[in-house]
């Protein structure tokens, strides 16, 4: 079974191209660490044009996390700002970068989440 992570960075993969990132170049390392254990996803974006590979290498950005959390940021359960802020994901490097990919999460369910609970209140 392929989790969901992995599912996230295939999709990429695949697409081989994403209009959102069309100004954006620069390599992603996201390194999740679970307990002495670290799994590597490389993420190459040139203009839009997408590359990854499962590689330990240099990158302009490394982002930390545990595997857990950085499943949650896939699924739209968890955002990667408030994640960032909280101190549970790091970043080295290009912050920028990490602000760009961002965009490809998906948010919250749309009828679940703080933001439908402050609508409902407001009504």
């Amino acid at each position: 079974m392929v989790d969901a992570t992995t599912r996230f960075f295939q999709e990429l993969d695949r697409r081989r191209f994403e209009p959102l990132l069309v100004k954006t170049s620069g390599t992603l390392r996201f390194d999740l660490h679970e307990g002495a254990h670290t799994t590597h996803w490389l993420l190459e974006i040139d203009r839009g044009n997408l590359q990854v590979r499962q590689e330990d290498r240099e990158a302009d950005t490394v982002v930390g996390s545990a595997p857990r959390l950085f499943g949650e940021l896939v699924t739209g359960e968890e955002n990667a700002i408030a994640a960032l802020l909280r101190g549970d994901m790091t970043v080295v490097g290009d912050l920028r970068l990490l602000l760009q990919v961002e965009r490809l999460l998906p948010g919250p369910p749309s009828s679940e989440g703080p933001r439908h609970v402050f609508r409902q209140e407001v009504r």
